[in-house]
């Protein structure tokens, strides 16, 4: 498990790590989450890695435009448990392999 304080360092880590899921925040100190899931999906390198949004930001117009980008999942954290997200997370590993 590697985590990234800012959207800078997360990309960075990338670049750096064996990286298998993305949970990724929408509000995120300097690029939000939607630049840097775009940036991830057009990436060949990481255009494979698996992206689950994580975000209290839970408009329909969110959703779907995380998921349009290419998030396989989107949770709102208000609406879930820490079980009901950690299974989740296990899906999007056994659906990667």
């Amino acid at each position: 498990v590697f985590g990234a304080s800012d959207s800078i360092n997360g990309l960075e880590a990338l670049e750096k790590e064996s990286i298998d899921l993305i949970l990724l925040d929408i509000i995120l100190p300097g690029i939000d989450g939607f630049e840097i899931l775009r940036r991830i999906k057009a990436d060949e390198k990481f255009k494979h890695i698996p992206v689950i949004l994580l975000s209290n930001l839970g408009q329909k117009s969110d959703i779907d435009r995380g998921l349009k980008l290419g998030a396989v999942e989107y949770i709102v954290k208000a609406h879930h448990t820490l079980d009901e997200i950690i299974e989740k997370i296990k899906n999007a590993l056994k659906k990667k392999s």
